[in-house]
């Protein structure tokens, strides 16, 4: 019997049965009676799939107040109003399942369309994670999971309200991008989970298996399209395709990449909890697709990574799919200063309101954004700032980021509430962009707040805290997640250059390293 033409309510306890009995090694088996679905072994081991449907009741904003980290900064009362503000909008946002639906924890909508989507909500786990303490944002991914096909597949976008998927699974828009290990691993780093790592790990992997069956070209790259790749309508194959619908006959940079980024950090996962057996093929594969990129979507001349199309060509079009590369930490040495460059270039994506999607210099750049043709998003500007830090330029991350917090502030300022996407070249909304959308966007006022300007980077695995301290007035944050713990770090108004007491109190040993504008370390230890 094919699944798919069985009902909804039947298909996963169908599905659980065929397991049960197809299952007898780690290789792959196909029905012969259906020849759409290879099966995956390791999606027996997906606990989300037959997981019990949560009835925790919701927090409030209201009544979590005291318990989340407190954003301090007393030479900017819009920032920490908006950082409010986004927490609040994100805890209007937050539902649970119902006997109707087939989700299975509670979650943080979308914001979007009344659907989950795949690459918004890993997304906004990056800043739930500040959260944690009070609610589990990670645990929105758990009814993807809890969606996953025999095969492996995960659907992009699946209906909050009934049951099924938003799209087949061979249709090129169906999923992606794959930053669901990546969503992950920057929750465990504030986390320190170890549970959370074993149940995820195994239908992560799956679906890494998925996308290499269904979404690569004979060399092994790798393919996407507009609504696949989420940067729905940019203009990057070549005339004659739809931008959002096909794939183009080309391979994609940021689908190469993520799948890259993806072995890595499934391999780093595999040694945390006793799997390494089960990467080692993606060993081989990051190695491949590392070489591949460097040598076939570098442009030297350019100094830009460039989609490639199915005539050899590569398309020119700067977009900002390419630094996945920094995030990835694939650039060679002898390459790193010129491609970061474009980053500080006026012309491309320095505009006003750092960073475009598409660079300025493009024929298609829209300079009110146009969605995808140079507005300004939270997770690609997140993307690249993580990725600037993997590299050490701890300054000019702090530097982008802080215009992205400016902007994102002025326009709250105006408007009262945070947007989809912004425009480039002054502080405004997005010419396309929805309101109230924390969604991804509480990443700047909160995240990136954190992170970026502040120079705050936890570790709850390590019990250790990075401080690059650059503010002047005085800041920090009180409440910071360790775990289950939490530190409380202020910085005292000072001078530039000048070193201060800073005052730092924890209910967990922990080791703060406070690292000033010289580069000198001051290591402290509370708790």
């Amino acid at each position: 019997m094919a699944l798919e033409r069985l009902n909804p309510e039947d298909q996963k306890i169908e599905e659980m049965h065929m397991v049960e009995r197809m299952f007898h090694g780690h290789h792959l088996y196909q029905m012969d009676d259906d020849p759409a679905y290879c099966y995956d072994p390791l999606v027996k081991e997906n606990t989300f799939i037959t997981k019990e449907k949560d009835t925790e009741p919701l927090p409030t904003y209201e009544g979590s107040r005291d318990e989340l980290p407190e954003l301090v900064w007393d030479d900017n009362p819009d920032g920490v109003k908006c950082y409010n503000k986004a927490w609040e909008i994100a805890f209007s946002n937050l539902h649970s399942p119902t006997p109707e639906d087939s989700m299975v924890s509670n979650f943080i909508d979308t914001a979007f369309n009344g659907c989950l989507f795949m690459w918004d909500s890993s997304f906004i786990t990056m800043f739930g994670k500040y959260g944690s303490r009070v609610f589990n944002f990670q645990k929105t991914l758990d009814n993807l999971y809890a969606r996953q096909h025999m095969d492996g597949f995960i659907c992009r976008e699946i209906h909050e309200n009934v049951k099924g998927d938003q799209f087949h699974r061979f249709d090129p828009v169906s999923t992606g991008p794959n930053v669901l290990p990546w969503a992950e691993w920057e929750s465990f780093m504030i986390t320190g989970d170890m549970d959370r790592l074993q149940k995820v790990f195994p239908p992560l992997l799956a679906y890494h298996h998925w996308l290499k069956l269904y979404r690569t070209w004979p060399d092994g790259t790798y393919w996407s399209s507009g609504w696949g790749c989420g940067m729905d309508n940019q203009p990057r194959q070549k005339p004659g395709y739809h931008h959002g619908f096909h794939h183009g006959n080309m391979v994609w940079v940021d689908a190469c990449i993520q799948q890259l980024l993806s072995c890595h950090i499934l391999i780093e996962m595999a040694k945390l909890i006793g799997r390494e057996k089960d990467v080692e093929a993606l060993k081989e594969e990051e190695v491949f697709l590392a070489k591949t990129v460097n040598e076939k979507l570098w442009d030297e001349d350019t100094a830009f990574y460039y989609d490639l199309w199915n005539d050899g060509r590569l398309n020119m079009v700067k977009s900002v799919a390419a630094y996945w590369a920094l995030v990835a930490g694939i650039v060679p040495e002898d390459r790193l200063e010129r491609f970061v460059a474009h980053l500080e270039n006026e012309k491309e994506f320095k505009r006003p309101h750092r960073v475009p999607t598409l660079s300025a210099d493009n024929p298609n750049y829209d300079p009110d954004g146009g969605y995808w043709k140079g507005s300004i998003w939270a997770p690609t500007n997140y993307m690249i700032l993580k990725g600037l830090e993997r590299y050490g330029y701890h300054d000019l991350a702090r530097e982008i980021g802080k215009c992205h917090v400016d902007n994102v502030v002025e326009v709250f300022r105006q408007t009262g509430t945070l947007w989809e996407n912004y425009g480039p070249e002054k502080a405004a909304k997005g010419n396309m962009a929805k309101a109230d959308f924390v969604g991804w966007t509480g990443l700047p006022p909160i995240a990136v707040a954190i992170e970026q300007v502040f120079g705050i980077h936890g570790s709850a695995k390590d019990r250790r805290i990075t401080w690059r301290i650059r503010e002047t007035g005085r800041h920090g944050v009180k409440r910071y997640p360790m775990g289950e713990d939490y530190v409380d770090l202020i910085c005292p108004a000072r001078k530039v250059g000048e070193k201060v007491e800073v005052e730092i109190s924890a209910t967990c040993p922990v080791t703060v390293d406070v690292i000033w504008e010289d580069g000198s370390v001051q290591t402290v230890h509370a708790g």
